[in-house]
């Protein structure tokens, strides 16, 4: 497949911010054996300023690498285990009346951070999850009627488990819409298993998030971010995104199509692939490797397709498939 070559010269300087992103993926490469792709897609999200849903069954490191993708990042970090009893005011924060003052003053929660990983969000009720709502879309929370901004950077790493299912709650399908990307974690193969366990061997089962060195800060990556609105797309290359998701909607085997939030998504996160690969012009390749982690969550299959086992990964490919691809 030959990628679109616009006739332009390169007009964005995009080296430091690629440097930047290879550094981000040595320190994470420390601890974590392959899961590339994995990564690639959090580095899109970072510079699309999208957030993140990561499904994987245990022990495939959805939080060890979370985790290490905040350190490399010079911000502040925050882990909240979501629980069946856990309250919204336990994560956005509550108001304390304060005696000296004789009056409520509010009381931030752990959502007041700028990465902030939720492990297991499937794991608490309906109610605590949609206090998350505000929060993604609008960086901000509402408490006692005020308002309270989000600090820059903001962005929710999310990790659920899909094989257990009793005690848990399916996230709802504006919840999930607030999410740039779902990337589904699998089963490392056998020789990335030899040098997992290596790896631990040789740490004495310890990882030193010490060692771990911050590569981003805020400010430079409110700069990378700007350089990757100003990546190059062909016309042909948005009317390709709009069709892929035009096709969802009309799709016999989907019961929900994805919104335009999802096209919407796939234009800044193929911008993001594109910068993160050193290019300042999308390419049908950065649509395509984007497109399945934006729609994979956004889409639900009908009753009768889900009983023939067919999932929305293949529906989204053969959608895919079946449109032809811009020259």
């Amino acid at each position: 497949m030959e990628d679109i070559n616009p006739s332009f010269e390169q007009r964005i300087d995009l080296n430091e911010l690629r440097e930047a992103i290879e550094k981000i993926k040595y320190e994470i490469g420390k601890i974590i054996i392959g899961q590339s792709e994995m990564v690639d897609l959090i580095a899109a999200a970072l510079l699309a300023d999208g957030h993140i849903l990561i499904e994987g069954v245990p022990g495939v490191a959805k939080t060890l690498t979370s985790k290490l993708f905040s350190k490399t990042i010079s911000v502040d970090f925050s882990r909240i285990q979501f629980t069946p009893d856990l309250m919204p005011s336990d994560v956005l924060g509550t108001a304390i009346f304060n005696q000296k003052v004789n009056e409520f003053e509010f009381r931030k929660g752990p959502i007041f951070s700028n990465i902030v990983l939720i492990d297991e969000i499937n794991r608490a009720p309906a109610k605590t999850q949609a206090a998350l709502f505000e929060a993604m879309e609008e960086r901000q929370i509402t408490a006692d009627g005020n308002e309270y901004k989000l600090a820059y950077p903001f962005i929710v790493v999310a990790t659920q488990n899909p094989v257990e299912q009793e005690g848990t709650y399916r996230l709802p399908e504006a919840q999930l819409d607030r999410f740039m990307f779902k990337i589904e974690v699998n089963y490392p193969n056998l020789e990335e298993e030899v040098s997992i366990i290596t790896g631990v061997h040789q740490r004495r089962n310890q990882v030193d998030f010490d060692k771990i060195a911050p590569v981003v800060s805020p400010e430079k990556l409110k700069d990378y971010r700007n350089k990757v609105q100003e990546v190059h797309i062909e016309t042909p290359l948005i009317k390709y995104i709009a069709q892929i998701v035009e096709k969802t909607r009309n799709n016999p085997s989907l019961y929900l199509g994805a919104s335009p939030r999802a096209s919407i998504a796939i234009l800044n996160s193929s911008k993001a692939m594109a910068a993160v690969r050193g290019r300042d012009f999308v390419t049908p390749e950065d649509i395509k490797q984007v497109t399945i982690p934006v729609l994979i969550h956004r889409v639900v299959v009908t009753p009768e397709k889900e009983m023939e086992s067919v999932t929305a990964k293949q529906i989204i490919e053969e959608i895919i498939n079946n449109i032809e691809i811009p020259r």
